[in-house]
Formats: structure tokens, C-alpha cells, sequence
């Protein structure tokens, strides 16, 4: 976890929800996925500092809040390849502030990921041809159907095979941020993505707050009641499959009595 999510938010409306001052023009377009999987391109707010950070941002904008296309999948500075980042889609909340690949970033480098909710793949006693476990997969969402603003970090890694001048050679990445399941919704996976609450945003991602205990005091896993888990298609399971319908509910009568009572917040 959190291993796949859905985000089909326009940028207009998502520059507006998190309060970033830019043109339309200058928003950067992704298309709507249903099935946002690691080293695809997501959407992240973020702030930059004035006068800080690598050379190709100099873009004369004058305002610290940015929307930005970010590859999920974080590659530390420090890495000799990119190939690190697929594995590296999650850092948990409990050593972020430890973990070499991460520390750096916890201490400057955070930013929201913009979600409609993710998915989880709950291990039914049902079995494959194969003997294993069949999974039924999840879709976890906020109840009132609003923007799930998951927790995250950015780097900006610098490939050294590419030329100075080459506006390719500096590659932006992230990772989300996980913890403990609460308690309902640990019945269907044991972690799951730390979510901010709005009155958190800015200390969030104010690049100037270095200290760990303020930051791991801002990331509190979600409340019983605040998200809801239905069953959905097994489709979502084939990352080349996309569209609304993978996030649309099976009715509850229609599958195994165990996958219905792991349903959250329906009836």
C-alpha cells in the first residue's frame, strides 16, 4: 500500500482546492486515470522557495505554490540510476524521518498527492488454479466524496547521462507517505496513505519547517467514518484497463458474503 489510486480531477479544479496562483496556460495537463499505477505521471502540490532549486525552474513566476507532473516512484538524489524509483512508490510514516532515501526529502521536500481515492486488494478464502489466495479489489474513498490529499515527498534527481543543456536531465519524483490502518478499514489492508486535512496544508508544505516532531505531529491517520471501501471490478487489477467504471461499486448482494462485510460505510 498504497500501490494504485484514481485521479480524474481537472488542474483548473485542482489548482483552485489547493490554492495554487497560476494561469490556466501554465497548469500542467494529465489525462484523467482511473488507474494511476508507479513511474506514471501524477499530479502534486508543492512550494518552492524563491531563488532556490535547480535552473531549469527559473520560469519568472513569482509564486511559491506549484502544481506540478511528478513520476510516482521517488529516486533519491543520490542515486546512480532511475531504475530505484518503481520501488519506491510508499515510505512508511514510522522511519521516514530516518531512512537515508527518504530523510532529505521529509526535511524539505513534501507535497500533496492529489487523489479520488486508491485501491486495496483484499485476500478472500477463495483460491486460483493455482492454489493462491483470490483478491478482491477495493476502492477506498473519502465519504463525502471530496479530494483524498494524501501525504508525500518529492526529489529532483539529476541524470548523469544527460548534457547540461539538455531540459530533460533533471528528473522530479515522489512517494506516498503510509501508516497503520485504522481499525475498519485494516480488515481489508493493514496500511494505508496518510491524507491531510486543509488546516494542515500550508505547514505541510512550507519548505522552511525542518523539524521532525512538528511534521510527524501533522500526519495523524484518518479518523473511523472519514473513508469508505466498496468492492469493485476486478478489471482494475490489469493496469492497461482505465476508465470510471473501475471505480464504480459491485452491489453487495452480488458478492461473496466475506468481500460484503469488508464494505465500509455501506450498507
Amino acid at each position: 500500500m498504497c500501490g494504485r489510486y484514481a485521479s480524474s480531477k481537472e488542474p483548473e479544479d485542482l489548482a483552485d482546492e489547493f490554492d495554487v496562483l497560476v494561469p490556466a496556460a501554465d497548469l500542467p495537463r494529465i489525462e484523467p486515470d482511473w488507474n494511476v499505477a508507479p513511474t506514471k505521471e501524477v499530479y502534486a502540490v508543492l512550494e518552492r522557495p524563491p531563488g532556490r532549486g535547480t535552473d531549469e525552474e527559473e520560469t519568472g513566476r513569482t509564486q511559491e505554490r506549484q502544481l506540478r507532473g511528478l513520476t510516482w516512484g521517488l529516486v533519491p538524489f543520490w542515486a546512480k540510476d532511475a531504475s530505484i524509483g518503481s520501488r519506491m512508490i510508499n515510505a512508511r510514516m514510522e522511519t521516514v524521518a530516518e531512512k537515508p532515501a527518504y530523510r532529505r526529502a521529509f526535511e524539505r521536500r513534501r507535497c500533496l498527492l492529489p487523489a479520488d481515492g486508491y485501491y486495496e486488494w483484499y485476500p478472500t478464502s477463495q483460491t486460483t488454479a493455482k492454489g493462491r489466495a483470490r483478491k478482491q479489489p477495493f476502492f477506498i474513498r473519502p465519504t463525502d466524496g471530496g479530494t483524498l490529499a494524501m501525504a508525500g515527498l518529492y526529489e529532483i534527481w539529476r541524470d548523469p547521462e544527460r548534457a547540461d543543456d539538455d531540459p530533460e536531465r533533471f528528473r522530479w519524483t515522489c512517494t506516498v507517505l503510509t501508516t497503520s490502518a485504522e481499525d475498519s478499514l485494516g480488515r481489508i489492508h493493514e496500511r494505508m496513505p496518510l491524507m491531510l486535512d486543509p488546516e494542515r496544508y500550508d505547514a505541510w508544505l512550507d519548505p522552511t519547517l525542518g523539524d521532525t516532531d512538528t511534521l510527524l505531529g501533522l500526519l495523524t491517520p484518518a479518523a473511523p467514518g472519514r473513508l469508505e471501501a466498496y468492492p469493485v471490478s476486478t478489471r482494475v487489477s490489469q493496469v492497461a484497463n482505465n476508465g470510471p467504471d473501475l471505480v464504480e461499486p459491485l452491489p453487495l448482494d452480488d458478492v461473496p458474503a466475506e468481500v460484503a462485510d469488508h464494505a465500509v460505510g455501506r450498507g
